[in-house]
């Protein structure tokens, strides 16, 4: 009766990845020919470590892959609600899998110099790409420049919907003054993808142009960003 109900047990709890095959153990495979030779889900699969019963962690994190088109950049628009809905990814994973993200966002925006110069509008794409491009909503930020244009503080300004975002431009001003700022830059992100500039979003601009040449201050730039690419008001000669 032991040897049986030790069975059922073994059988019902989650296998780990030590207890997998040995073809199909990512730490088997990491030792033997390092991290970069692992798929995407493996190496989830090395991080989130249990499965379910009767499905080992290698499958479901297969299945995470294939929920979201084999792509990070599509797991990293879900937030926690929707990550939780997969099947096999409870509270816990759903926050290792965050942190993940998380640490590969501060990796991306670790490469910059601790006080970037803006010179062109790839410049501000480098540095909010990682922050906002590839949010699941709207958020408007605010870079603050000095008089050479090196980025003194970066500053969300407001965070909205899937659509939209109110804007303050207030909230833009008393940063900028604060800061003592010399010059800024607008940015916000289209979670759409469509990097078009809608009728709200010339009002921004033209909103926020206003209220810096009122305070004797360099606005050089609106960027809109979204996965693919970006928009810039200065080079579409609209500032």
């Amino acid at each position: 009766m032991k040897n049986r109900s030790y069975e059922t047990e073994t059988a019902s709890r989650p296998k780990t990845v030590k207890e997998l095959d040995v073809d199909d153990q990512p730490r088997e495979k990491a030792e033997k020919h390092g991290c970069a030779a692992l798929s995407t889900a493996d190496l989830w699969a090395l991080i989130l470590r249990t499965g379910l019963p009767g499905k080992p962690i290698t499958d479901l994190c297969r299945d995470l892959m294939r929920e979201n088109d084999g792509r990070l950049h599509n797991l990293e628009r879900r937030d926690r609600r929707e990550i939780l809905q997969i099947k096999g990814i409870g509270k816990t994973k759903a926050i290792q899998i965050e942190a993940v993200l998380e640490i590969v966002r501060r990796y991306c925006n670790e490469e910059l110099s601790e006080r970037p110069v803006i010179s062109c509008s790839r410049d501000i794409d480098k540095l909010m790409r990682h922050r906002i491009a590839n949010l699941g909503h709207e958020e408007i930020w605010v870079i603050l420049l000095n008089r050479k244009n090196a980025v003194t503080g970066i500053r969300r300004i407001t965070s909205g919907s899937a659509t939209a975002s109110v804007f303050d431009v207030k909230a833009v001003m008393k940063n900028a003054i604060l800061e003592n700022a010399e010059g800024i830059v607008l940015c916000h992100n289209h979670p759409s993808g469509n990097l078009r500039p809608s009728p709200q979003d010339d009002d921004i601009t033209r909103i926020c142009r206003e209220a810096c040449e009122t305070l004797q201050l360099r606005m050089l730039d609106h960027l809109i960003l979204g996965p693919q690419g970006y928009y810039s008001y200065l080079d579409k000669s609209r500032l």
